[in-house]
Parts: C-alpha cells; structure tokens; sequence
C-alpha cells in the first residue's frame, strides 16, 4: 500500500461518519497539504479494487466511501443522513429466492431520521397553533 492508500484507508476506517471524496481530501490535505482530489479518486479506486472499503451511492447525494466490514445502511430521505445499522443475514432467504448463488447484497433503507421526524412535528405543531 502506498503512503496515500494507507492514509486514505486509515481516514475512511477511522470515521464515524460516512466521508465523501472531497471529505477525505480535505482531510489528507491536513496531513499532506500538496495533494490533489485526482490522488484521492485514484486511491479509493484501489482500495476499492482491493475490496478494502466501499462505496456508498445515495441518490441525489454524493458517493460516500466506508468500511468494508458487512453491514446495512439507514438512510434519510429528507436530510440524507447516513447511518450504520445491522439486521438479521438475509443471505439464506435471499438464496432461496432466488434460486441461485449470488456475490454479495448491499441494504439500504429509507426512512425520516429521528432529527427530521422531531423538526417535521415541531413544523407541524407551530402551524396548528398558529392557525388558531
């Protein structure tokens, strides 16, 4: 692993957040203030090829880059929150569905996060009491 991989690996592995490529870049240029966005594409293709992070697509967001280890994602379709979540292997049932042998599957769910959901009823209430 070069310098770059490792430094890239070690951000995205050591983030609780779920970083885009321009998150990451600022943060290499921390540490390595000459580097250039191309650098850090090239590498998260890598790592990538390498099966050693992965990337998150959300649409209407950019990518975001995370850790390979399995699990799921909650993902909020108003703010477009991303958070960690594991539910139960759905490998075998998947399987069965199927009725064939299958690489891997990537689960993302979409929902109102909790901060959404309080700001929405805050919203809402103000409304009703403003329009009495």
């Amino acid at each position: 692993m070069t310098k770059y991989e490792k430094e890239v690996f070690s951000i995205i592995n050591n983030s609780h957040e779920h970083l885009t490529a321009e998150q990451i870049f600022h943060k290499l240029r921390e540490i390595h203030p000459k580097v250039v966005l191309a650098t850090v594409y090239n590498n998260l293709s890598r790592l990538m090829e390498a099966e050693l992070i992965r990337k998150v697509p959300v649409e209407g967001a950019s990518d975001r880059y995370d850790r390979a280890e399995k699990h799921d994602h909650l993902v909020c379709k108003r703010c477009g929150k991303l958070a960690d979540t594991k539910f139960r292997d759905l490998t075998e049932s998947l399987r069965e569905q199927m009725g064939d042998e299958f690489l891997y599957y990537d689960l993302k769910v979409y929902y109102i996060c909790p901060e959404c959901r309080n700001k929405y009823n805050l919203q809402f209430s103000l409304a009703k009491i403003l329009s009495k």
